[in-house]
């Protein structure tokens, strides 16, 4: 990764002023800050308050609260390009700003970044011995009493309220009904009827607990974090886990001199810019990996979810030799370029005993020699005992991405976990997923190995809940995904409409239409796109297939055309020469009218469309696959059923 940066001006004053600003660089965003009665920042957009005064503070163990006095403020503007070397979003990401740093007499310093699409701040300490966080104080006071679509904690009956999966479906509410009892988590969206919304979410967390807020009055949400853990024991059953049995007085213990999360606030009154922002990704830490060309993304396969229900084989179906060598042979004749072995293949507790019907070193080389990778599933507390020999054996096995799974916390000690694995990983050139895990947070740029993650409601979901509906898969864009890439896993094959779902374990279907499903893959972001569907029914839509397995997982250009939070979404993205669209809907369904194609530039383009079907509002596997002939003038027409889809693939010719 590089960074190229252009410092447009720079200057430093000795302070006599008790209020500071900086601007976007379109001057239509504000950050104010101010040290009266502790130090304040409050938000104007286009000369509006949105965010009146609201209090921050670090409260440092031993350290004076006495009032704080500011010593010196400096400004500087900065023009730079990232270049993202596992592009999600887009290969060149501009990063342009405008900063204020007010050093303050506590040995604390408060930087604030103000972007044309939104805003962060964050502390830096300045002491020579370690410290202890008490807490931090981060309250955002509201102008109006706005509506928050948020996902909240289900709290388990066994463990504390930090505990979760982040797995949880969103809710709608006025601000003024979210109370101290209500544990939100973000990305979470605060949602005016006109004007700004604003995103709210954090950046570049490593050694420190992550970020949930409380309701604390009418028109406002305040900050929580999860103290860090006193004693743990672990919790047996199907998948071990550690649960914390209780915690200290403080949320971090840490080094003196350190950079802070950012506090992120991602701006916008276009509901397609809350899905195409890269704010996140720009505000944290640089690449700890020098050599990245091991990294190869590309789509897998995982049996997981469809439990392995397998028809028209000549083998008993299940965790061996012979499913998982027929999974291979999908993937190769689809385009695939690995396969997941999940839950099974060897014991919970101990990775080196592996499935008696699985026989590794004759799987790995069938895989080798069909030129396709294997990916293995692992248990949190598993990997992190036998991490270095674990690893060790995964190379052996051609093994090139891993999933760990069951961390379900986001304390210090658990953030510590992540970068641990990451590291670790880099080292032995394995990429890494996580699942029951908290959102991205930037994590990837810094270990870009880190491929993506769950923290996210996904497909697994449909086989005992009713939870993954359009609506909801209609969220995610706008909200889930402004915090980096997430594993849904799409692409169940036995599709339902609203009235004809039912979860069911062993035939599993997914609400909504299949093209619904198709798009997941291009309007989701995920450097590796995981499919779930039943290889036997894929074996038997050559075309459909053809058309899934040819879609990138990274990208060097993405627009998002159109799109309503909640509704529908309209998402164009460019490999190379190709340019693929994709759009989804909710339950509602949705017309759409002369899209215009002036993004493909000059030259005709191969169109292979994938469109709902005449009769996918009754039957939701209907589908129809057309081809014609495109150019940047024309114009595009999407008709899409009730959670419907489309999808299109535009090869230059």
């Amino acid at each position: 990764m590089k960074q190229l940066a252009l410092l447009l001006c720079f200057y430093a004053c000795t302070v006599t002023y008790a209020q500071h600003s900086v601007f976007s660089p379109d001057n239509k965003i504000e950050i104010r800050f101010s040290n009266t009665g502790g130090i304040n920042f409050s938000v104007y957009t286009e000369g509006k308050i949105i965010i009146p005064p609201s209090p921050v503070k670090l409260i440092i163990e031993g350290k004076s609260s006495s009032p704080i006095k500011i010593k010196s403020v400096s400004k500087k503007t900065v023009n730079t390009v990232i270049e993202n070397p596992v592009p999600e979003r887009r290969k060149i990401i501009k990063d342009h700003f405008n900063a204020l740093r007010i050093t303050l007499d506590n040995g604390l310093t408060l930087e604030c970044r103000a972007y044309d699409d939104g805003l962060a701040w964050r502390w830096e300490s300045n002491f020579k011995d370690s410290i202890i966080i008490k807490n931090e104080i981060y309250s955002i006071q509201f102008s109006e009493n706005f509506p928050v679509i948020y996902p909240e904690v289900e709290v388990r009956p066994d463990t504390d309220s930090f505990h979760t999966s982040f797995e949880d479906p969103y809710k709608r509410k006025s601000l003024d009904s979210i109370t101290d009892k209500n544990l939100l988590y973000t990305p979470l969206l605060v949602a005016p009827v006109n004007g700004y919304k604003m995103l709210i979410t954090e950046s570049d967390v490593e050694e420190y607990p992550g970020i949930f807020f409380r309701g604390s009055s009418a028109q406002s949400l305040e900050a929580c974090f999860a103290k860090y853990p006193d004693e743990e024991f672990t919790r047996e059953g199907e998948f071990p886990q550690s649960i914390v049995k209780s915690r200290k007085d403080f949320i971090a213990k840490t080094k003196g001199r350190r950079t802070f999360p950012w506090r992120v606030i991602i701006l916008s009154k276009k509901d397609t810019t809350l899905a195409s922002s890269d704010l996140v990704y720009r505000l944290a830490s640089p690449s700890r990996i020098s050599d990245i060309s091991w990294i190869n993304p590309g789509q897998g396969t995982d049996e997981w979810i469809i439990g392995i229900s397998l028809f028209n084989v000549p083998f008993k179906a299940g965790i061996n030799t012979a499913t998982y060598k027929y999974y291979v042979d999908f993937a190769k004749k689809n385009g695939l370029e690995r396969i997941m072995l999940d839950a099974g293949w060897s014991d919970y507790k101990d990775l080196f005993k592996i499935n008696p019907d699985l026989n590794m070193d004759e799987l790995a080389a069938y895989a080798k020699n069909q030129g396709i990778k294997l990916s293995m599933w692992t248990l949190a507390m598993t990997l992190d005992k036998q991490l270095e020999p674990a690893l060790e054996q995964f190379n052996k096995w051609g093994v090139d991405f891993i999933m760990t799974d069951f961390m379900d916390r986001d304390d210090q000690k658990m953030v510590q976990f992540y970068h641990r694995i990451a590291e670790a990983c880099a080292r032995n050139k394995i990429m890494v997923m996580y699942h029951g895990a908290f959102k991205t947070a930037g994590f990837n740029r810094t270990w870009p190995n880190a491929i993506t993650r769950e923290g996210v409601l996904g497909s697994e979901y449909n086989i005992w809940s009713n939870k993954a509906t359009p609506d909801h898969d209609l969220l995610l864009p706008f909200i889930r995904m402004a915090a980096g890439p997430m594993d849904y896993e799409p692409g169940l094959l036995d599709n339902a409409t609203q009235q004809t779902f039912r979860p069911i374990s062993g035939k599993v279907m997914s609400q909504g239409t299949r093209c619904h499903q198709l798009a997941m893959f291009l309007v989701y972001e995920s450097q590796i796109q995981i499919f779930s569907g039943n290889p036997s029914q894929g074996l038997m839509e050559p075309e459909f297939m053809e058309l899934l397995g040819s879609i990138p997982t990274t990208w060097d250009e993405t627009i998002v055309l159109d799109g309503a939070v909640g509704e529908y979404i309209v998402t164009a993205r460019r490999k190379g020469d190709d340019w693929f669209v994709g759009a989804m809907s909710g339950w509602l369904g949705k017309q759409i009218e002369n899209i215009s194609l002036t993004f493909l530039g000059k030259g005709k383009f191969e169109a292979t469309i994938c469109s709902d079907g005449v009769n996918a509002n009754i039957n939701a596997i209907d589908y129809s696959i057309s081809k014609k002939t495109l150019t940047g003038n024309d114009f595009l027409n999407i008709n899409m059923a009730k959670g419907g889809g489309w999808l299109i693939r535009l090869r230059k010719i």
